[in-house]
């Protein structure tokens, strides 16, 4: 079994965090979830698995990955530790700001990380907090605001 952070969006002291786990077996069988920890309590929002699982498979993955993300968020005992994995809060998206200012921010994260090589879909995801979907759209919206480049140069 493997458990990577895959992100982490944090609002003040409170976190949420996603895992990428991976279960592999001796006969070549695989299961791939993507879990979220929040408030101290962990979900599952997605899942992979081949061969397909069974409910009563699905029942001990769960148990399985809770036990995994314990470990990896460094608690010791029954579920991930809230300090180390994710605050009290409810709220995971942290606040952004509308408008002109959300825009020109948007912009910012943008091009640092375009600078620093990164991919910059995903550092406006991370410093929203929104979605892709969302964070593109954003993005959209500061390329029309005249804050980035035109996606295609016009001839």
């Amino acid at each position: 079994m493997s458990v990577r952070p895959a992100w982490e969006v944090r609002e003040n002291a409170d976190a949420t965090r996603w895992f990428d786990v991976r279960l592999a077996f001796t006969d070549g069988a695989h299961v791939d979830a993507l879990a979220v920890v929040a408030g101290g309590y962990v979900g599952v929002e997605d899942v992979r698995a081949q061969p397909a699982l069974s409910l009563d498979d699905l029942a001990v993955l769960a148990d399985w990955l809770e036990e995994s993300l314990a470990e990896a968020c460094g608690a010791a005992g029954s579920g991930p530790d809230p300090e180390n994995c994710a605050g009290p809060g409810r709220r995971a998206r942290a606040v952004w700001p509308h408008g002109a200012e959300g825009r020109w921010l948007v912009a910012q994260e943008y091009r640092a990380a375009q600078l620093d090589g990164a991919d910059p879909v995903l550092a406006v995801m991370c410093a929203t907090g929104h979605s892709r979907r969302k964070s593109l759209r954003l993005i959209g919206q500061a390329r029309d605001a005249g804050l980035l480049a035109p996606r295609r140069a016009r001839r």
